[in-house]
């Protein structure tokens, strides 16, 4: 099997998005430039096949190779008791956003088992690993920005402790989602919350730059930004 996964890369990949690729990720080794639907295309047909042997034996030889782990995870049929042991095994693996988010947008455990893997999330949000927490966040601006949900969200992206820049970034990213789809909800926590300087502008700067926010509430977000403090160097 990762004989057949080598010579498909192979055959799919591209220098010149080898280069552009590696541009986006820097300190990433071992990109081999094949695109995100093409590795789509290969992790949904490994996921129809015998994912959990795959998994056991997939190599960590390149980027894409990590990548289609995590993509084969989201596809494959199974609940979180079915998939736990693997997602345990995979969220070490990843080092960088690209892998992250990419595999966040295809695991959808949140929608079929909302609580159990918020619970489960919540033991990464406090890992000392900077991807695992940004797993966590990313797991929450992408599924669990609701109604019901949105308090717990809010009080679980001031509660990280963990400052490093991809996962501030992250953080910022669900505050601003947050208020994109429940201002009048959101906008306490704005003026009152616990995040650092940092992550508090940044989250401001994506509110305003958002498309689904009028203009006459941007003019008064920007009013609650602090004074600039330099973020923590990105890796």
């Amino acid at each position: 099997m990762n004989t057949w996964i080598k010579e498909q890369l192979k055959l799919q990949r591209e220098p010149k998005f080898q280069q552009f690729t590696a541009s986006l990720l820097p300190g990433v080794e071992h990109i081999l430039g094949v695109r995100l639907p093409a590795l789509r295309k290969m992790a949904k047909q490994l996921a129809r096949g015998d994912w959990k042997n795959y998994l056991n034996s997939a190599l960590d030889d390149s980027y894409e190779e990590i990548m289609l782990q995590g993509m084969v995870l989201g596809y494959a049929a199974g609940n979180l008791q079915e998939k736990e042991p693997f997602l345990r095994a995979f969220l070490p693996k990843i080092d960088n956003w690209s892998v992250c988010d990419s595999t966040c947008s295809t695991i959808k455990l949140a929608k079929e088992q909302p609580e159990e893997f918020w619970e489960f999330i919540m033991e990464y949000l406090c890992s000392s690993r900077e991807y695992e927490v940004r797993f966590a966040l990313v797991q929450m601006l992408d599924y669990y920005v609701t109604p019901d949900y949105l308090p717990r969200v809010l009080k679980a992206v001031e509660s990280v402790a963990l400052e490093t820049y991809y996962v501030q970034m992250a953080q910022a990213w669900a505050v601003s989602i947050c208020y994109r789809e429940f201002p009048e909800t959101t906008l306490p926590f704005l003026k009152e919350n616990h995040l650092n300087d940092f992550t508090h502008n940044k989250a401001l700067q994506k509110i305003t730059e958002s498309l689904k926010v009028p203009k006459e509430e941007k003019a008064y977000i920007r009013t609650l930004k602090r004074k600039s403090v330099l973020p923590v160097s990105n890796k």
